[in-house]
């Protein structure tokens, strides 16, 4: 009775989950939890440990040989196409590569998401140009990701992931190739993303300052399987570092104009 309820309480939900590829050693074996909406996760473990291969497994990328996957209270066997598209819809993802279309520039590349769900264009450049203000690149709206830095580029990732104000964040080592600075830049995004938006965010990173700096709960992967802790630290550090250049807007736009939510 109290699995049922709070399996009911949580977005994603796990329950004896096991995968592997192509028929070989299980990556994930029999894999059990639940992650509560509007909660911030670490997900870390050693390279090839299977932190990539639980995301695409809640992203619909990959499928279990057994056990079974809830996403927002929903079974996620046997789901047709459409069903899965219906899902991301919900989803984003935010990969350690950037992942941008190199022929798109900065505006193209963060309104695409939006394009591909038919919003009218007046509505899309209005939604575009706010959020590329709140993570500080207005300016490089007509520019071309080969333009940019490597944390320009993220950033662009992350108001691409923004636009469409997801349920479920995941993001595969995002500061992975990023400085220190543009990893605690990064992380603030997140972290009001996740305030602003109640976006439920999980975060594969093998970053050791990142885990000592936040005080997030973790998930830990070992010997195929996931373990959690409270936080990485009894007591983390406070982060102190730049805010989001137009947080006000953003929160705004978010909360008092309902006709401008996706």
């Amino acid at each position: 009775m109290i699995k049922t309820i709070m399996e009911e309480q949580s977005i994603i939900s796990f329950a004896n989950v096991s995968a592997n590829y192509d028929g070989g050693q299980d990556v994930l074996s029999n894999v059990s939890f639940n992650i509560s909406n509007g909660g911030f996760y670490f997900l870390t473990g050693a390279s090839g440990a299977g932190k990539t291969t639980l995301l695409r497994l809640i992203y619909q990328l990959h499928k279990p040989n057994s056990g079974q996957i809830k996403l927002f209270g929903k079974s996620c066997a046997d789901l047709s196409h459409d069903n899965i598209a219906n899902l991301r819809h919900k989803m984003a993802i935010v990969f350690q590569e950037y992942s941008l279309i190199s022929h798109l520039n900065v505006f193209d590349n963060v309104a695409l998401p939006l394009k591909v769900r038919g919003i009218d264009s007046a509505k899309i450049k209005k939604l575009v140009t706010k959020t590329l203000d709140w993570v500080g690149l207005s300016k490089f709206a007509n520019s071309f990701p080969k333009e940019l830095s490597g944390g320009q580029q993220q950033r662009v990732s992350v108001a691409r992931a923004i636009i469409i104000q997801p349920a479920i964040l995941l993001a595969d080592e995002p500061t992975g190739n990023l400085d220190d600075d543009n990893s605690t830049r990064l992380m603030e995004l997140f972290i009001q993303m996740n305030k602003i938006l109640k976006t439920t965010i999980i975060l594969a990173t093998h970053n050791k300052k990142l885990l000592e700096t936040y005080n997030f709960p973790v998930i830990t992967i070992m010997d195929h399987h996931v373990n959690f802790a409270s936080s990485s630290l009894e007591t983390a550090r406070k982060w102190k570092g730049p805010k989001p250049q137009n947080q006000t807007a953003f929160t705004e736009q978010i909360n008092n104009n309902e006709s401008e939510k996706i």
